[in-house]
């Protein structure tokens, strides 16, 4: 098993603090990049207001285009409920940490 450690990653300007396996690290450091791209361009539209729910349409763009690159929809099923819970997770901690402020 391996050993996990917080890593911090911003996204619009805002840290958050997820914890990953070291092995992991410059994947998660490379997701947290293209997704805070993504809710970069996604606000500089206008459209939408509210961290949350410009990373929402993010993610939801983000997961559409891998399910279209993946060729195996299990496989693709697999990875998109994990990245979920990790979304998730991440959303609950800001919360909570949001909350303690």
């Amino acid at each position: 098993m391996s050993d996990s450690s917080t890593i911090a990653v911003e996204l619009l300007g805002k840290e958050y603090l997820v914890a990953c396996p070291m092995e992991s690290r410059q994947d998660l450091e490379r997701a947290a990049k293209l997704l805070n791209e993504r809710m970069k361009e996604i606000k500089s539209h206008g459209k939408l207001y509210g961290t949350e729910r410009v990373a929402i349409m993010a993610a939801l763009n983000l997961a559409h285009d891998f399910l279209n690159a993946t060729c195996s929809s299990q496989t693709a099923q697999t990875q998109l409920t994990e990245m979920n819970r990790k979304l998730e997770n991440a959303l609950t901690e800001d919360q909570q940490l949001s909350l303690g402020d």
